[in-house]
């Protein structure tokens, strides 16, 4: 019978008499780290080489975990059992396979001969990059050497065909699993950024187009197997995805802990397992910045190929101080000089957010290396700049992304670092802060037609939650703390004192329309009255209504519903009328057969002498009875003010009693 021990998180010890084990019959140990994974592939080999009988023409190979030796503690076995035309394979795989079975263990396996083999390398790229990583495990070892080596060189040799459809399943799997560098519980090994792109990184790597697996790019690596290690040990099972609730564990078997100093500014959330969310997302950049470049070089390679083709690069100008140069944007040779304009940083991100273009890696190490810091306040250049950036619609992410992963955002807006990866724990949030505030900018772009002032929608979409993570004094929420630092950063980017005010007021009231709306009275003229003195004019009532929408999209899908969005739409209706014509709305008139009802102490199903559907007399509070029967005050209140007392009172204002009950007693 297997057991499944959770394992220690030692990482110092390279066999598996180090490790507990979490497989008693194969003798797999447990552990973290590459010395542990080792030692499971180790273990593994051992245990199924006595499984395959020992017959000519026929091999045991390994790949995918195995066939790396990345062994995850509770992970499954692919194998392929490859013969040379032998008789009786069923047979023979049967025998193989279900000593595994019975093991507990995960298995993906196929029967195939050498050409079969090839053949499906050929017509699947899928099965082409498994068997970049076939190894020798038992049996006929030529026979499993001829696979490796025969499969590596057809790869190679049709690699650059077969890229664009491994790149079509990718962007779907991306599409189906999301980024893992933005989302809060990510999936290490399907999302964009994890483990499986490493693998496209290796197979890009092995075909010779570009030298994909740069040092950090191994290093993150090796950070995310460890990761995927601790949360199976953590949990006890396969699984891949890191859920909120694990991360805590997680990082203690990695040891990662907060520092003293983060904890006590509060300056990030004081939790061990949002150390670990940042590393994972710093890791998975890494991943996904390298396969970018992949993909590219992989493109003009292509390109390079086609028949007739010119051999000479595109080079067109797209803005000032800009080029495209072979798909990818590159500065003029003007523009290269011995002080370079502050702007130009700015300026070539908003010419590829536009475009929709990438920046070429050398022209964005430049940039980081020579581009000066902007002044405050900064130049109109810059200024329009950051507008256009933030308004690209499409385009804005990518763009954004490649320059915050050479540090141009740092020096544009210091406050990032602060912001970068940071967790978010409420639940209707779907990524970090960093990508929830560009997301916002970007859905803020569809509305721009909407508003008189676009360029203060997106700078408000882009920083409204800019004090989330910083500590709040007498429990002020985060839209309070933000608005004066949201002031601060339009000042420097300079803007005048009165859109440097509106900023702050779209910060501080980010949150009011949406939460006016779904716990208050709509019809309640004191609601709207104190709304509408709040917002001040309608201006602001329209980037607030648009700023909501693109907050809520960003967010995810249980931020928002067509019930919400229509009660925060008939809000900004009632509140635009009081603010255009100074009419408040008149409250609601109760129907005056309901209330002479009342005064004769009836309800409208039964008379005075009780009994009926109102049910038995209400007893008073000195053990004796009052005279007539239990109102049915809930149901009779609701129907005559068509709310429940206090309900729809804005904070501050007088409550609106019901009338009042003759046959009802004091308490």
């Amino acid at each position: 019978m297997t057991s499944l021990i959770k394992g220690s998180a030692s990482d110092s010890a390279g066999d598996g008499d180090a490790y507990p084990l979490v497989n008693e019959v194969v003798g797999a140990p447990g552990g973290i780290g590459e010395g542990a994974r080792r030692a499971r592939a180790a273990a593994f080999e051992r245990w199924l080489t006595p499984l395959l009988p020992d017959r000519p023409g026929i091999a045991l190979v390994a790949v995918g975990g195995l066939g790396r030796r990345q062994c995850a503690p509770y992970g499954d076995l692919d194998l392929v059992l490859v013969h040379a035309g032998v008789s009786g394979m069923d047979e023979l795989a049967s025998k193989l396979w279900y000593p595994i079975w019975d093991a507990g263990l995960r298995l993906d396996h196929s029967v195939r001969t050498l050409a079969e083999a090839l053949s499906v390398a050929q017509d699947d790229v899928k099965v082409a990059l498994g068997l970049l990583d076939a190894r020798y495990v038992a049996g006929d070892r030529e026979l499993a050497d001829t696979l490796a080596r025969t499969a590596t060189d057809h790869w190679r040799r049709t690699a650059v065909r077969q890229l664009p459809a491994l790149r079509e399943i990718t962007e779907a799997r991306w599409q189906a699993h999301g980024e893992l560098a933005f989302l809060l519980e990510g999936d290490l090994k399907e999302a964009a950024g994890g483990l499986r792109d490493v693998g496209i990184l290796r197979a890009i790597a092995a075909a010779g187009i570009t030298d994909a697996l740069r040092p950090a790019v191994r290093a993150a690596h090796l950070r995310l197997l460890d990761t995927r290690d601790a949360l199976h040990e953590q949990v006890g099972r396969r699984v891949d995805r890191l859920v909120a609730q694990e991360r805590d564990g997680v990082a203690a078997r990695l040891g990662l802990r907060q520092s003293a100093g983060d904890v006590a500014s509060a300056a990030v959330a004081a939790h061990d397992g949002d150390v670990l969310l940042r590393r994972v997302a710093g890791d998975a950049r890494t991943v996904s910045h390298a396969l970018d470049d992949a993909w590219r070089a992989a493109d003009r390679l292509r390109s390079g190929r086609r028949r007739g083709a010119d051999p000479r690069p595109v080079r067109r100008p797209v803005a000032r101080d800009v080029v495209e140069h072979d798909g990818e944007l590159v500065l003029a040779r003007t523009a290269i000089g011995a002080r370079p304009d502050p702007s130009l940083s700015l300026r070539m991100a908003a010419a590829a957010a536009t475009t929709r273009l990438p920046i070429a890696r050398a022209t964005c190490e430049w940039l980081a290396a020579y581009c000066p810091p902007l002044s405050s306040p900064w130049p109109a250049d810059a200024r329009t700049a950051l507008i256009t950036l933030l308004g690209a619609g499409p385009g804005l992410v990518p763009a954004w992304e490649t320059c915050d992963r050479y540090g141009l955002i740092d020096g544009w807006l210091p406050e990032w670092t602060r912001m970068r990866s940071l967790p978010q724990h409420n639940p209707v949030h779907r990524y970090t802060l960093d990508r929830h505030l560009v997301q916002t900018a970007y859905e803020a772009s569809r509305h721009t037609r909407e508003v008189d002032r676009p360029d203060l929608l997106l700078l408000g979409a882009f920083l409204h939650d800019i004090g989330k993570g910083l500590p709040a004094e007498g429990g002020a929420d985060h839209s309070t703390v933000g608005a004066p630092l949201a002031e601060a950063v339009v000042a420097r980017v300079g803007l005048p004192e009165p859109e440097v005010a509106l900023i702050g007021t779209l910060v501080r009231l980010h949150l009011l329309l949406p939460d006016v709306a779904t716990r208050r009275d709509l019809s309640d003229p004191v609601t709207i009255a104190r709304v509408a003195e709040q917002v001040g004019d309608s201006t602001t009532l329209d980037l607030l209504h648009a700023l909501v929408r693109a907050d809520a999209a960003a967010t995810g899908p249980a931020a928002w519903s067509d019930w919400k969005g229509r009660l925060v739409a008939e809000l900004v209706a009632r509140v635009r009328t009081a603010l255009d014509t100074g009419v408040l709305p008149a409250p609601p008139a109760p129907d005056p057969a309901l209330l002479a009802r009342a005064a004769a102490g009836r309800t409208p199903d039964r008379g005075p002498g009780g009994g009926g559907r109102g049910g038995p007399a209400r007893p008073a509070r000195d053990g004796g009875r009052l005279p007539g029967p239990a109102p049915a005050g809930g149901a009779l209140r609701r129907r005559l003010h068509r709310r429940r007392p206090g309900a729809g009172r804005v904070p501050g204002a007088a409550p609106v009693r019901p009338a009042a009950r003759p046959d009802r007693a004091r308490r």
